[in-house]
């Protein structure tokens, strides 16, 4: 039976276990495949810092020698008891990144990867990056890494859901089809999704790849690799076959998807809902069985569970179950979380952070997206997880067709109002789905110039148009001390992957 090596490529935040390739893992193992994982996001990342590129000034000479000492750091709690040594820790490693991509003409970091002559947006240019895969900066890492694991019977397995990724991903699998012709190559992954279930879509990567896979991995897979019946397929996932020990984080980082889809799937201009990506969740009893069958068997320091939202039913059982571990995911402003005692119960339960949608702090602008939230509610949700001693991360979304300025400074008005209850933000530009349903009552123009892109210009009906966005956040909203202060308390590139160990 031949095996399989599933890829996680670069550039990602190398700071926790890849989900995907580990539950398609699990699946794999559990109907007789033999398969393999390689992280080559964390590999390269850390082959990257271990060869720094030489350089003449203080910064960087300084950022190599304590480059050693820095990872260790990241790995250590007491690096995230001290936001200073935090912050040099990750902003001495990200140089390093920076100067061995400037070398080959790119921007690399822990979170990016750019290339001015070549668009992830183009299909195009990824079949250019996969004939030139030679030039790639991760070439010498990956000539010499992927013939050691791959044997000429194989299949390989590439997981994109980013597109920091993209490149990189074309130009090993340009690498794998000269120097191993007869191996099956499989794309999947979030990314790839996207593209499949873009309108429109024909896939210009035939002759290249031999299988994109949209949506959930396990049943094609195994179906490819000749299983009677690919519909039968556990879903806990797998993490054996990485490295657990080497992540940039205080602790095992242990990723959990109890659902895919958004169980509330009706927000307007939601990605989710425009590409049709249907709700299905694990068993909740099931989902908090097998993260505590996870939890045992790798000690995390924290579960992130992936949901787009966490379910009400599962936040149920948090009442009166943990999952074995500390945790921390999205959830939605929903009326469960106004009753004290219900927060104090997740607070029991591990709860360090919940992620929390609210977009605009106006009830005209929530009502018109469909979001389904009360803002009087939201405020009496923020006031109960700070009283429990769980934190917040909130997320804003401007710029909508829903908005005007005024409406940005209510939601301006509701943070200041209640910032000793949020302790991160994140600050979104809205981007118009290509194949959002609301799209065709804005008139639209072009946004990203290819033909994988993902999103459509459009002309807000209140002219409340991008850079104008960009201004008031510059020049007013970032500029309100409260507000200020609450951003000052992100931690720098790793941003939500890192915020729970500073609650």
């Amino acid at each position: 039976m031949p095996d399989m090596l599933l890829i996680f490529p670069p550039v990602a935040k190398p700071c926790e276990l890849p989900a995907g390739i580990a539950r398609l893992a699990g699946a794999l193992k559990a109907n007789g495949h033999h398969c393999r994982l390689l992280d080559a996001n964390l590999e390269c990342l850390l082959w990257l810092i271990g060869n720094p590129v030489a350089a003449g000034d203080t910064w960087t000479r300084r950022a190599a020698m304590h480059r050693t000492r820095h990872l260790e750091s990241l790995r250590e709690p007491d690096c995230y008891r001290t936001p200073d040594r935090y912050r040099r820790s990750v902003s001495d490693l990200n140089r390093l990144l920076n100067l061995a991509g400037q070398e080959r003409g790119v921007v690399a970091g822990f979170s990016d990867f750019q290339d001015s002559r070549l668009s992830p947006l183009r299909s195009a240019d990824l079949l250019r990056s996969a004939e030139q895969h030679e030039q790639n900066l991760f070439a010498p890492w990956f000539s010499q890494r992927l013939p050691e694991l791959l044997g000429d019977d194989d299949s390989v397995g590439f997981s994109l859901n980013y597109l920091s990724q993209a490149l990189a991903t074309f130009a090993m699998i340009g690498f794998v089809r000269k120097h191993f012709p007869g191996l099956r190559i499989v794309v999947g992954g979030g990314l790839a999704t996207s593209w499949v279930r873009r309108p429109g879509w024909t896939n210009p990567f035939g002759g290249l790849v031999d299988e994109i896979v949209a949506g959930a991995g396990e049943a094609p897979l195994l179906s490819l690799l000749g299983s009677d019946d690919p519909g039968k397929y556990g879903s806990l996932p797998d993490y054996s076959g990485l490295p657990l020990e080497q992540y940039l984080s205080p602790g095992l980082i242990l990723p959990y998807s109890a659902s895919s889809g958004c169980y509330w799937n009706r927000c307007s201009f939601c990605p989710e809902l425009a590409e049709g990506n249907s709700y299905c969740p694990v068993p909740p009893k099931q989902a908090l069985a097998e993260m505590n069958k996870l939890s045992i068997e790798y000690r995390p320091a924290l579960v992130h569970i992936l949901d787009n939202a966490i379910s009400p039913a599962l936040l149920d059982l948090f009442q009166d179950s943990a999952p074995g571990a500390p945790w921390y995911g999205f959830a939605r402003f929903s009326r469960e979380l106004a009753d004290p005692d219900y927060c104090r119960g997740l607070k029991n339960s591990g709860c360090v952070m919940l992620k929390l949608g609210l977009e605009s702090g106006d009830q005209g602008v929530l009502d018109r997206l469909h979001k389904g939230i009360d803002l009087g509610v939201a405020s009496r949700i923020l006031e109960n997880l700070r009283q429990a001693g769980i934190g917040v991360y909130l997320y804003l979304l401007f710029g909508t067709p829903a908005e005007t300025l005024e409406d940005a400074r209510q939601t301006l008005a509701f943070v200041r109002a209640h910032h000793e209850s949020i302790g991160f933000l994140n600050l979104a530009l809205f981007n118009m789905p290509l194949s959002s349903m609301d799209a065709a009552a804005c008139a639209t123009e072009p946004f990203y110039d290819g033909d994988l892109s993902l999103y459509t210009g459009f002309r807000h009906p209140q002219g409340w148009d991008r850079r104008e966005v960009r201004g008031f956040l510059e020049r007013e909203f970032k500029r309100e001390p409260l507000v200020a202060a609450i951003l000052r308390r992100d931690p720098p590139l790793f941003t939500s992957n890192h915020a729970p160990f500073f609650c």
